[in-house]
């Protein structure tokens, strides 16, 4: 047992009284040191086991890292049941991130998150590893996580990838995310993303805009020559305005012909509200035309190829074959995006003279405020109502 030097009383020196960190192996590998416990004026013995390290030979020089760096914090007045550090803080980066993945997963079971947000969480996560991998000397250890590993990250997504503002502050605010998991299941005690700001709003440029109707020509008629089924895609985004995680987990039970509707449930639609969408009777043409009334009534109406199926495939696909096969064909700009087909869809509606009240329902916008937002300036009139109004003043 070690008393620091110069202690004021022995009180003081009882508390930061220690032994040096050494190695056990065997059966369990662990590494033990005995300090002061206030609270029950014992000594007490603290152990951390290192068996999830690796080879013996890694467990060795992990052992030499952690007992140099517990010595360090030991000379320097720590105290393990003083400041309750948790041993979480010297596990393995990679064991963090796998049990973040599991975390993740089970929010996403217990649906707590969406399909899009747990897809966003698997593949932030991927490229924060394999970046890491990457760099000339990787982090190992949790505790190595810090600022400074952040603000590289960053950078390298920001000025490497040649991302955008947006695209950075969306990787900021994971990080803040993942951080957070850190700080809760006791591998840190502070967030390292604590103090990184994002990029100003008034930098952000917006990245999706409405389609040109010369545009929407060309993509009718290519998709026509190329495929029909992802044009029936297409139409349910453009007419129905129905949002691509809806449009995933929509059924042929949820179609009704005769009455030209499809049925939203609130188990499907993004505000848990149920709602029945009109279907415009080129819609229900192309469907007919396509044969998808033929198949059963419980299949997904776009599933593998954007065909009927009884598998559920991820919205994602919508987006790729958009990326992947349409934008290039066309030669489109990044602006127009697959969603831009939903704003497209709403600005038209209301350039064609539709009132605003019936694309508001159609929509299923919470509000006919956000409805106004698409309103082209050229078509907003004046309320007649208050154009010869004169008041007292």
């Amino acid at each position: 047992m070690l008393p620091v030097k110069n202690a004021r009383n022995s009180t003081l020196n009882a508390i930061l009284s220690f032994t040096y960190p050494r190695l056990h192996t065997g059966a369990c590998w662990y590494i033990s040191f005995n300090a002061y416990d206030p609270a029950l004026g014992i000594m007490r013995r603290k152990r951390i086991k290192i068996n999830s390290v690796g080879t013996d030979k890694e467990k060795k020089r992990y052992a030499a890292q952690l007992c140099h760096r517990l010595s360090m914090k030991l000379e320097g007045g720590w105290n393990p049941w003083v400041e309750a550090e948790a041993e979480r803080t010297y596990k393995l980066f990679a064991d963090a991130l796998q049990h973040y993945r599991n975390y993740v997963t089970k929010l996403l079971n217990d649906g707590v998150h969406r399909m899009s947000t747990h897809h966003d969480c698997i593949c932030f996560a991927r490229i924060l590893e394999d970046w890491n991998s990457n760099q000339k000397v990787p982090i190992r250890y949790i505790y190595q996580f810090d600022r400074e590993f952040c603000v590289r990250f960053l950078d390298y997504i920001y000025i490497d990838r040649q991302s955008s503002p947006r695209t950075r502050n969306n990787y900021l605010a994971w990080l803040r995310t993942f951080s957070s998991f850190l700080v809760q299941h006791l591998y840190l005690k502070e967030k390292p993303t604590d103090g990184l700001e994002s990029i100003g709003k008034a930098l952000l440029i917006k990245e999706r805009k409405v389609i040109a109707p010369a545009d929407m020509q060309r993509l009718h008629d290519w998709l026509v020559e190329n495929n029909k089924n992802y044009l029936l895609v297409c139409y349910f985004l453009h007419y129905m305005l129905i949002r691509p995680r809806e449009m995933a987990k929509l059924r042929l039970s949820d179609i009704c012909v005769a009455k030209q509707t499809i049925f939203v449930s609130d188990i499907v639609s993004k505000n848990k509200k149920s709602a029945t969408v009109t279907m415009p009777a080129k819609i229900i043409q192309l469907m007919l035309e396509l044969g998808y009334f033929n198949y059963p009534n419980d299949y997904y109406i776009f599933s593998h190829g954007f065909k009927p199926g009884p598998d559920w495939v991820n919205e994602k696909t919508y987006r790729d074959f958009w990326s992947r096969k349409v934008r290039p064909a066309l030669k489109f700009p990044r602006e127009y995006k697959f969603y831009s087909l939903k704003d497209t869809g709403i600005t038209s509606m209301l350039r064609a003279g539709y009132d605003a009240l019936s694309v508001k329902e159609q929509a299923r916008h919470s509000s006919l405020l956000m409805t106004d937002v698409y309103t082209p300036q050229d078509i907003r009139d004046a309320n007649p109502l208050l154009l010869n109004y004169n008041g007292i003043l």
